[in-house]
């Protein structure tokens, strides 16, 4: 009997990133007649949310956790967190040619984290792939990244004209993603070899928390805090159920990080946002949410550059009862259903899967 064609995909530390990853294996097997591994590199022990997330999947998306990474105290210092997830992954090489040379796969899928693991599926002949999982905005930076580097001398952020992305609206460097902001930075020169070689890298939200956090993730709150807001929120101090969340008739807002992943949720369900971006790409995503797509409101900073809790009234309530929110929430309504149509049976996203997925059950060796 003929075999499923077996799809390996390498998925980067982080449940940022292990969600979209997992949600396009579970589109591949539910439309498509395939089989489909997931790959998973550790900083320290898997956090209990990843090991749920994995354990609910459909029985034919099966997982291996590669060995556990530690990294020591003197090399985690002063590295960014995509610093520490890239390392993380180059240490994981060597297991990782082992699973791969274990199994007779079809295709390798990799975030844009893991391009230097393609070059082991090439040894292996194994066709490689790499799953974007940003928007086209951020995708257009990296593209064209080379480029700028040669035409600009000075940081990004202090360009006084907003730079002009292909097939994007203006933006000012200060937007631009973190990684790129400092340019004698480990992160833009990492991200800067990727794009040289048309690869891909990019920084996400959800990073190692439950290894850097210990045994206290709310430590960073003011002292008393989760008291006294008792009565009127909830605190949740590890990863939570966001969709589920979103989906619930009660939900009229999300204030967001501005990670795509949220975005992508909330969009999904029709809810309109207010953008509080942090780092990584969050700011990129901000302008094209707020000044592109029209979908969120975004608090202004004071001269500090910090944001008060009287703009952070000003904003929830605009969102809630005023009209800027009322125009956002139908705007929201209206990118919801292009959304929806989208993944229909016959919509784009649905069919460009359907493309792939021919190519890997018409030739599954390749």
């Amino acid at each position: 009997m003929e075999q499923k064609p077996h799809i390996a995909i390498l998925a980067s530390p982080g449940m940022g990133h292990l969600i979209p990853l997992v949600e396009f294996a579970k589109l591949l097997v539910h439309h498509h007649d395939l089989h489909i591994t997931c790959i998973i590199p550790v900083l320290g022990s898997p956090s209990k949310a990843m090991k749920a997330v994995l354990q609910a999947l459909p029985t034919t998306i099966d997982h291996v956790f590669l060995p556990p990474m530690i990294l020591e105290e003197e090399e985690i210092k002063g590295l960014k967190f995509e610093v520490q997830t890239i390392l993380t992954l180059t240490r994981s090489l060597p297991p990782l040619r082992n699973v791969l040379k274990s199994t007779r796969f079809s295709a390798f899928v990799v975030d844009p984290f893991g391009i230097d693991a393609l070059d082991i599926a090439k040894e292996l002949n194994i066709s490689p792939y790499i799953f974007f999982h940003a928007n086209a905005f951020t995708l257009s930076l990296v593209f064209h990244l080379t480029k700028l580097d040669e035409t600009v001398s000075c940081e990004y952020r202090d360009l006084p004209e907003p730079l002009k992305l292909p097939g994007c609206i203006p933006i000012h460097g200060r937007d631009l993603m973190e990684p790129v902001q400092d340019r004698t930075s480990e992160s833009h020169k990492m991200i800067l070899h990727s794009a040289k070689q048309f690869r891909l890298a990019e920084a996400d939200a959800t990073y190692h928390s439950d290894q850097t956090l210990g045994n206290n993730p709310l430590v960073f709150l003011p002292k008393g805090f989760v008291e006294r807001i008792k009565w009127q929120g909830l605190v949740v101090p590890s990863w939570a159920p966001q969709a589920q969340v979103l989906s619930h008739g009660s939900t009229g807002g999300f204030l967001t990080h501005c990670g795509w992943n949220s975005t992508l949720e909330s969009i999904m369900q029709g809810i309109p946002l207010i953008a509080w971006p942090l780092y990584a790409e969050q700011k990129m995503n901000a302008v094209l949410l707020v000044e592109d797509v029209k979908v969120a409101l975004r608090p202004k900073t004071n001269k500090n550059g910090l944001i008060d809790r009287e703009e952070i009234a000003k904003v929830v309530k605009g969102l809630m009862v005023g009209e800027e929110g009322k125009k956002v929430r139908s705007r929201m309504k209206d990118i919801k259903i292009a959304a929806e149509k989208a993944l229909s049976a016959d919509g784009s996203s649905t069919k460009a899967l359907s493309e792939l997925a021919s190519q890997w059950t018409n030739h599954p060796g390749f």
